[in-house]
């Protein structure tokens, strides 16, 4: 994320910190630290300096510094763009929030918008929006809906599979910088920028939502399920994504500093907001490291009564 803000605003700083990423792209993380923190004895506010620091230290195996960096970053940045606070949380030094700060996750997707698509797709085989779509249309076979609500719709990935489906396909997503990618797309009827955990939804008007590995970044699902509940017509449908894990956990913040959710807290989220599910499936949904990254493809319908 740092690489997306501006340079330090001195120029040996800037080389001093460019050296060390090049060190650290070559493994060597605790040499790229040694050189970061030179970056910083210059520019010692520089916050995006302290996050790629606190990311080399990690990287190095040197947790205690690290930890010792995301608190210093927490001071300078009390909105936490940079996600310090969950950094702490995941490595068992803070309490783990129920949602992440949101200018956090504005930030993150605004830095990842240029590459998101290449990323997710070519590099970690990203299957959410066909998985969903899928499973819209194996629950509602050739059902075309009135007014489709995109919610976290980032570069617009659902937005083609959906446009012939759709009377009217709206799209709200925190990031600007996604919003616009999503606009250059042309399928979405509106694009507006908003939060899933604090929409303004005057009337229900909506017969199908849709949340497309949304939820990660959202943490405890309880004021988002509301939101779609509110935005949904009697017997609208919804579909959404989590990844997951096994246990007994509700919720748990990963170290990728995504959060997951179990089955058994998505069906009580479901049922407390007045959704029946129709279909939950286990999938892989990506990679992540090498490794399939487990999720669910949920699609309930709101109760009519």
């Amino acid at each position: 994320m740092a690489r997306a803000f501006l340079s330090s605003g001195d120029l040996i700083a800037d080389r001093r910190a460019s050296y060390a990423d090049m060190l650290f792209e070559n493994g060597e993380h605790a040499a790229a630290a040694d050189l970061m923190r030179q970056a910083l004895e210059i520019v010692p506010e520089w916050t995006a300096g302290l996050f790629r620091l606190g990311e080399m230290e990690e990287a190095a195996e040197h947790s205690d510094t690290a930890a010792i960096v995301w608190r210093r970053l927490l001071e300078l940045d009390v909105e936490d763009r940079f996600g310090a606070g969950l950094k702490l949380a995941a490595t068992g030094r803070a309490d783990v929030p129920v949602t992440p700060p949101t200018a956090y996750v504005e930030t993150l997707f605004d830095a990842y918008a240029p590459t998101f698509e290449n990323a997710l797709l070519a590099k970690l085989g990203y299957k959410v929006p066909g998985l969903l779509a899928e499973a819209i249309e194996n629950v509602a076979p050739g059902r075309r809906f009135a007014s489709v609500l995109d919610l976290g719709c980032g570069t617009g990935l659902m937005g083609p599979l959906m446009r012939a489906k759709s009377d009217y396909l709206a799209g709200v997503d925190l990031s600007e910088v996604m919003l616009q990618r999503a606009a250059e797309k042309h399928v979405y009827d509106s694009l507006a920028k908003g939060d899933v955990n604090d929409l303004d939804i005057p009337t229900p008007g909506a017969d199908l939502v849709i949340a497309a590995d949304v939820f990660v970044y959202v943490g405890a699902l309880d004021r988002a399920f509301a939101n779609v509940a509110l935005s949904l017509v009697l017997g609208g449908v919804f579909a959404f994504s989590v990844e997951t894990h096994e246990g007994d956990d509700e919720l748990v913040l990963q170290q990728s500093l995504r959060y997951t959710h179990s089955e058994a807290y998505v069906r009580r989220q479901l049922a407390a907001h007045a959704m029946t599910p129709l279909s939950i499936d286990r999938n892989t949904i990506r990679m992540d490291r090498g490794e399939p990254l487990s999720g669910l493809i949920v699609v309930a319908r709101k109760a009519a009564g």
